[in-house]
């Protein structure tokens, strides 16, 4: 029995491996990345926002990917009006306690978000309450819904106007793929919108 067989280390980087090798093949997610890219440079191309929303992990990525479009990803350039609802400890709070925690993104949809704005929503289930409540909202407000999911993509992927499947159940592995993906998507923006190869 070799070394890796025994070693959690090298046996759950062989695992994400063989996830992300999954994912190069996907053609399915492939096309998720390019359409949501195009979605999202048009938005910004419109003068309008893009909105994330997230819960937990999820909502880490949300920030980050944010802080890719709003800063920079790869070379100096304008920035790009991006937002994570899961930022401002007041506003959640607030909502949370006098709405309830399943409102705490769609309020800020309905007080923020305009028509031909867009909202990329993570969540790894597909269930979350609280970003099926802002897919909803979103889409009464004409808002461009994109979300990035697990492979069965819960109910979310009905709200979705484009919808990004991990092709794994497992929660840390959709992860992995979903701020892989985020990348690519940043990527083919910036590099389609300043020029620059990305």
């Amino acid at each position: 029995m070799d070394k890796a067989t025994n070693d959690p280390v090298i046996a759950y980087f062989r695992h994400s491996v063989a996830t992300l090798e999954r994912a190069a093949g996907d053609e399915k997610l492939h096309r998720a990345i390019r359409t949501m890219a195009d979605l999202i440079e048009n938005i910004f191309r419109s003068g309008q926002k893009l909105m994330l929303a997230g819960n937990g992990g999820s909502a880490g990525d949300a920030q980050h990917i944010a802080g890719e479009f709003l800063s920079r990803l790869n070379f100096d350039r304008a920035p790009l009006p991006a937002v994570a609802l899961s930022t401002d400890t007041s506003v959640l709070t607030a909502i949370g306690n006098d709405y309830g925690f399943e409102q705490v993104f769609e309020r800020q949809i309905r007080g923020l978000g305009k028509r031909g704005d867009g909202l990329l929503a993570i969540s790894t289930s597909g269930r979350s309450p609280n970003i099926l409540a802002a897919l909803r909202a979103a889409r009464e407000l004409g808002i461009t819904t994109m979300g990035f999911t697990g492979a069965e993509g819960g109910s979310m992927k009905d709200l979705c106007d484009v919808c990004l499947f991990a092709p794994t159940p497992e929660t840390p592995l959709i992860q992995q793929i979903h701020i892989t993906a985020a990348h690519v998507v940043c990527n083919l923006v910036e590099y389609s919108m300043f020029g620059k190869r990305a």
